[in-house]
């Protein structure tokens, strides 16, 4: 049997364990990492420069660490801005995740999708054109927030969730009464679905990125012949600035240990 390949994930906060828990769930046979930049949290705020640089910085640091043969940049900001410079430097896969907008193009009856993502995501131009070449015929409605993604982290750290805060957030897709499917455009977001499906107004298909990965990931562990037969299992999760609750978080996803990485 062959030995389980190492894939490792990263964003810059937990909303990546929404893409790890798909790769779980889909994926048999690799030893999973899991890292969150939250010393530089939320990307989303950044400056593009500034963020490519970091990603950059804290990946080839995660690289000299840990060895994996796949990475998985679990951020649709980090994605949509650094993947091309990340992938130049790196000789192994580097997977990134993008809104979904082709899924929720083709699953709409109506031809009205809602975009909810960070501010970054919403507005950038590579968002734009996956819009042009996926949803062209399609009205989208975009939100763009960046409270949803600190409610998501909250929530993994036992809080509350403010529901008439998120009904608010959310209110501008309702407007349209023909809006039938939301693309999830950031990782944090899928963390929040159960919260997100009680403040609806009305029922629309909530799509993400999570399966699309793992089988991408699915795909690259069986052209490397390194999938084994054994369940995947996250090893443990890295984090760049201390916080007593996030080993607590990660626990919850199997995580047996959790270390703070120098960048």
């Amino acid at each position: 049997m062959p030995k389980p390949a190492k894939v490792l994930v990263f964003d810059s906060g937990v909303g990546g364990l929404s893409i790890l828990r798909e790769i779980q769930s889909r994926v048999p046979g690799c030893d999973l990492y899991y890292a969150c930049d939250n010393q530089a949290f939320p990307y989303g705020t950044k400056d593009e420069t500034e963020l490519v640089a970091r990603v950059d910085a804290v990946l080839k640091s995660l690289d000299r660490e840990l060895e994996p043969e796949i990475v998985v940049i679990a951020c649709n900001t980090a994605s949509t801005v650094a993947l091309p410079r990340i992938r130049a430097h790196f000789s192994h896969p580097v997977v990134g995740v993008v809104p979904a907008i082709k899924p929720a193009a083709e699953a709409s009856k109506s031809r009205v999708i809602g975009l909810l993502g960070t501010p970054g995501t919403v507005q950038r131009q590579y968002t734009q054109q996956l819009i042009d070449e996926f949803a062209g015929d399609c009205e989208v409605v975009r939100v763009g927030s960046s409270e949803l993604v600190h409610m998501a982290e909250k929530k993994l750290r036992g809080c509350e969730i403010d529901k008439d805060e998120l009904a608010s957030i959310v209110e501008p897709f309702y407007r349209n009464k023909k809006l039938d499917a939301i693309v999830l455009a950031c990782t944090h977001f899928p963390l929040l679905l159960d919260e997100l499906m009680a403040v609806a107004r009305f029922d629309v298909k909530w799509i993400d990125s999570g399966e699309a990965i793992a089988r991408r990931v699915a795909y690259l562990l069986n052209e490397t012949g390194r999938r084994a037969d054994n369940r995947s299992v996250l090893i443990a999760s890295y984090y760049t600035a201390e916080d007593p609750l996030l080993a607590q978080t990660f626990s919850q996803f199997g995580s047996p240990s959790s270390h703070l990485l120098r960048v």
